[in-house]
């Protein structure tokens, strides 16, 4: 495996933690379980994510993620919290994709990893804080149902295909952009509309 197709993971797997940390966590460990996800020797680090428990934990957590962010206030406060996990998780995740026989490039990785879980994380949240206003419940499960099943397909692309990773890794860089300049847009109509009407 080539250097941009390990870039190209390590940026998706970090970009998609900033959606759905435990998920990404369970979803790889299960894939190397399974043998489904081949894992080349510089990539060994990750077989931690393999350990039953880790499964075990990462599985229950992802669970409640996923009912979690179905309600609109208690979504809200994951996101929250989250904006503080979801990074860390992501640079990690990032740094146990990366050769780390190079001191360099684990440090680079870790940073840019944990950015981008970042700036996932915030395009996300910004997203369905938009969302989470409407009245009604339906959009908000949709949305999220959405995030479930594009997190999962596109974790089990970047890693089927890693040729094809950086492209997913840019194509979920130029989504996430859209969706915080389209939160900023909303939330200034929104309060635009408030001052005019005060």
């Amino acid at each position: 495996m080539g250097v941009m197709e390990i870039i190209g993971i390590a940026g998706s797997v970090s970009l998609l933690a900033g959606w759905r940390l435990y998920l990404c966590v369970f979803a790889t460990g299960l894939a190397m379980r399974l043998d489904a996800i081949p894992v080349p020797e510089h990539l060994a680090s990750l077989a931690v994510l393999e350990n039953p428990w880790v499964m075990g934990v990462a599985a229950v957590a992802a669970l409640c993620e996923f009912f979690a962010d179905k309600v609109m206030w208690l979504d809200s406060v994951w996101d929250a919290v989250h904006t503080f996990v979801r990074p860390v998780g992501g640079a990690l995740l990032a740094l146990a994709i990366v050769d780390p026989s190079d001191p360099a490039t684990q440090v680079i990785a870790f940073l840019l990893g944990g950015g981008a879980a970042f700036a996932a994380h915030a395009g996300k949240a910004g997203a369905r804080g938009v969302v989470n206003t409407s009245p009604e419940p339906v959009s908000n499960v949709a949305v999220s149902t959405v995030e479930d099943v594009a997190t999962a397909g596109l974790l089990w692309a970047a890693y089927e295909y890693p040729y094809v990773a950086g492209a997913i890794a840019l194509a979920l860089l130029a989504l996430t952009v859209w969706l915080l300049l389209l939160a900023r847009r909303i939330v200034r109509r929104f309060f635009g509309q408030r001052d005019r009407a005060g």
